[in-house]
């Protein structure tokens, strides 16, 4: 089945838009029709070349949301057996035999895309581009809160606060009652300060951030020797993402060991959170962020992206 798709060649280098071979689909597939796709953290470090394990050509994009049958559904970013220990006890997201889409199959930057069924879930509405903007954010935040036990009056310190996930995450926290305090560009700050309750630029932000309950580090190695600087002892750092693909060292380990930091990681969400999340945006307790780009100009915004130019999330429409 060949489909109009953006297609990474190389990593590092420019997408190509070509009719591209996706496969065909099994007994137990359909094909959905992509109207909107997000484009995640993780896609940037795959585009990058940050896992070593995949070759391209590949058609990245696991936040996909269309048309089945002329009605509007998503697909679960992520392929799971559903046999395992993890996936029995509700914890798909550990599944040991996890598949991504963008990396393990075709993915969402393209016109369709060949989906197991039981992957297709149905969406309230056909605003597919909020969707696309948040849904993966938000699942993402809803799963990084349980983990770490943030609740109402949780001070939370969240890195990279002007981004997709950052700004998403923010209004999720607030929802729940936690005092956020972002950090972001000065570029950025004037817009995230609509969302947080306080803002911080300086790369050294520890000097002004103290004690916080938890960190939901989602820029990685740039920023985590800063977080942890920040955070109270006996606090809790959520590693969520690690944007550049970088070698993540502690500085101060002492630090860490002399105020019993807990440094956990947060692998995605279930699907059970992707539901909580849809029903969220849809209900309008979360508002999505997002610059729109066609199909045809991904490199714009990828190019836009690494320069850290976009507000929010960026969204594919083919």
């Amino acid at each position: 089945m060949r489909v109009k798709a953006a297609v990474l060649r190389e990593f590092n280098r420019p997408f190509s838009i070509e009719d591209f071979d996706i496969g065909e689909p099994g007994p137990n597939d359909v094909v959905v029709r992509v109207r909107a796709a997000g484009v995640c953290g993780r896609d940037l470090v795959i585009w990058r070349g940050g896992f070593r394990n995949l070759k391209p050509p590949l058609v990245l994009g696991h936040e996909i949301f269309g048309e089945l049958n002329g009605k509007p559904v998503g697909v679960h970013g992520a392929i799971v057996d559903d046999t395992c220990e993890y996936c029995r006890a509700g914890k798909e997201n550990l599944c040991v035999n996890l598949q991504f889409f963008g990396e393990n199959r075709p993915g969402g930057y393209a016109e369709y895309v060949i989906s197991p069924r039981n992957n297709v879930f149905e969406l309230p509405d056909g605003e597919y581009e909020k969707y696309a903007a948040s849904i993966c954010p938000v699942a993402t935040a809803i799963h990084a809160s349980k983990v770490s036990g943030v609740k109402d009056g949780t001070r939370v310190l969240v890195t990279g606060a002007g981004g997709g996930v950052g700004v998403h995450a923010i209004q999720y926290l607030r929802y729940l009652g936690a005092y956020v305090i972002a950090v972001t560009s000065p570029s950025k700050a004037d817009f995230v300060s609509r969302y947080a309750d306080e803002v911080v630029t300086e790369a050294e932000f520890s000097r002004k951030v103290r004690n916080v309950d938890v960190v939901f580090e989602v820029v990685g190695a740039a920023t985590i020797n800063e977080s942890l600087r920040a955070l109270r002892r006996e606090g809790t750092l959520v590693l969520i993402g690690n944007t550049e693909g970088e070698e993540i060292r502690l500085v101060r380990p002492a630090l860490t060991v002399m105020r019993e930091h807990r440094i956990i990681g947060s692998a995605a969400y279930t699907r059970r959170e992707t539901l909580e999340a849809v029903n969220l945006v849809h209900r309008g307790v979360v508002k999505p962020v997002y610059v729109k780009y066609s199909l045809s100009d991904v490199n714009k915004a990828y190019e836009d992206l690494i320069n850290r130019k976009v507000l929010g999330r960026a969204v594919l429409i083919p």
